[in-house]
């Protein structure tokens, strides 16, 4: 890269997307809402399915933005089209926890109540009696609760909807509503089981495996010491160690095992200490390793392709010489980075975010590797251990999930963290995006890429090799994820839980079956070069 000599830009490249992007690679996907969406036949008391409700308002007869919410698993049900449904104007019950009867008129209004002091069965209640045609319940967080009858109420007729809405929803409604005529209408459009966003973030997580396992013919191939000495002409006063030229990490066992140390503390610092600014911080870093992907994944195919065009240089300050290819080549990189990051809102942005993140991740799984089966199954399980760990058992001791809340963003001012891959929801009416965290790329990736190095060290074929049943066993395991996902009722799922099984454990068998687990367990690839590991060993 045209701002680091090779050897820091190396470290740099593979220590820190490691560290700090695989830190936040959580599950596949959370549904923005957080809530199941069950679409079986209605039952009548206190046995109606939860269903998401869209909120739409008006405010002054001015259509604001859409809420979320969830409906009761007793009252009337909703209609699942905007067109069946009546705008309710929205009065807030006085006492506001609806617990007695409302001093200010709701009949044939959306009535508000704040969750506590009674239960929800009694709200309805009231609020039925005093003639309001909806209750809204507005919870004390931002997750939507799921109101059930108690056990004695077996046979409640309930005959309005009740529907439960965030505590932030609440807020914006209170605030809206202080010199401002409110209006609700309240629908349950259906959700579709599988998005076509799945399909495409399910096909972007194995082709960057893919590309990246075959790019190392492409990019790390006998003749890249040449390639990176047109690109980097050494100046007078650079360092003359081997290590550095090949730019090429092993990962070994200690390294493994502090790394996902380091990840934990990294998280939990996330957790306690995330804020805007922390979040920017992300971001930027997010850049720069993106800026260096793309800038390698550019350069790559330009100087095998055309030898000559790195030949012509310019001397820049601090940099030395560089090739003019590589300058303009950085530039441009730097420009859609910058570009990404100042329009990252907006809907559309998640292309420039998914462009810089493959092209990342392809630069790391070319630049770190697994020497054998060893540091891979030390490496996968310690993973393995922390994405379960910090995702279902975090909550016994932090009383959330860690993993889900750091992912969400609580408490980054609205920025949401770049270090996933992300693509919206076609067919949601919640809109949204599935996301895949870097970390669930990366960590299989590693091992996927080491077969693949194996199977043409080895000459084995595509059948008799590892290469192509290790892809088939991520593919595999990224659905068994979304699976997991969906009998889960959307909660966020560790997708290493699924990905480490049908990868390492598809070698570990496979080897077995062969006789070739030792070999695998042992294998030293190599190199006529010195070669560097996470540990900082020569």
């Amino acid at each position: 890269m045209l701002s680091f000599p090779p050897g820091i830009r190396c470290r740099f490249v593979v220590a820190l997307p490691l560290v700090l992007l695989v830190t936040l690679s959580f599950a596949v996907l959370a549904t923005a809402d957080g809530a199941s969406q069950d679409d079986g036949p209605e039952l009548p008391a206190c046995n109606n399915p939860f269903k998401l409700v869209k909120v739409k308002i008006w405010i002054d007869g001015v259509e604001g933005d859409d809420l979320s919410g969830l409906t009761a698993s007793f009252g009337a049900s909703l209609p699942e089209e905007a067109n069946k449904s009546s705008k309710l104007p929205a009065v807030f019950s006085n006492p506001l926890n609806g617990c007695s009867s409302s001093s200010s008129k709701i009949s044939g209004t959306a009535a508000l109540s704040i969750r506590g002091d009674c239960d929800f069965v009694t709200k309805a209640k009231v609020a039925e009696s005093g003639g309001a045609a909806a209750l809204l319940v507005i919870n004390d967080n931002e997750e939507l609760y799921k109101m059930v009858c108690s056990e004695n109420d077996t046979s409640l007729n309930i005959l309005i909807p009740v529907v439960m809405i965030p505590k932030s929803a609440g807020d914006a409604i209170n605030k809206s509503m202080e010199e401002k005529r409110v209006e609700f209408l309240l629908y349950a459009p259906t959700r579709p089981i599988v998005d076509l966003s799945v399909i495409f973030l399910w096909a972007m997580a194995v082709g960057t495996i893919v590309i990246a396992s075959f790019w190392q013919e492409f990019g790390t191939s006998e003749n890249s010491e040449e390639r990176y000495n047109e690109l980097f002409k050494e100046s007078p006063n650079a360092g003359t160690g081997n290590d550095d030229e090949r730019e090429i990490l092993d990962i070994s066992v200690k390294g493994a095992v502090v790394f996902v140390i380091t990840a934990s503390t990294f998280l939990v610092l996330l957790y306690f200490f995330m804020s805007a600014w922390f979040v920017w911080l992300l971001i930027v870093l997010f850049c720069i390793g993106g800026v260096q992907g793309m800038h390698n994944c550019i350069m790559t195919p330009i100087t095998r392709k055309c030898r000559n065009c790195s030949q012509k240089t310019l001397n820049l300050p601090l940099f030395g010489e560089v090739s003019v290819v590589s300058f303009v080549v950085a530039l441009c990189c730097l420009i859609f980075a910058v570009v990404w990051a100042v329009e990252r809102r907006p809907s559309y942005s998640w292309v420039g975010q998914d462009i810089l993140g493959i092209c990342l991740m392809i630069t790391v799984l070319q630049l770190a590797r697994l020497p054998n089966i060893k540091v891979a199954t030390v490496l996968l399980c310690c993973a393995f251990v922390y994405d379960i760990f910090w995702v279902f058992l975090s909550p016994l001791i932090f009383h959330e999930s860690v993993m889900i809340a750091v992912a969400r963003g609580d408490n980054s001012g609205g920025e949401s963290i770049p270090m996933l891959l992300r693509v919206p929801r076609a067919f949601d009416p919640w809109g949204g995006y599935d996301m895949i965290g870097f970390g669930d790329i990366l960590f299989p990736g590693l091992l996927v890429a080491f077969a693949f190095r194996y199977d043409k060290a080895n000459k084995n074929s595509v059948a008799n090799g590892y290469f192509l049943w290790l892809i088939i066993g991520y593919g595999f395991g990224l659905l068994f994820t979304y699976l997991g996902l969906y009998l889960m009722d959307g909660h966020g799922q560790p997708a290493l839980l699924y990905l480490v099984p049908c990868t390492l454990g598809v070698m570990v068998i496979l080897g077995l079956v062969r006789g070739e687990l030792k070999e695998l367990w042992n294998y030293s690839p190599e190199s006529p070069s010195t070669m560097t590991n996470l540990t900082g060993e020569a």
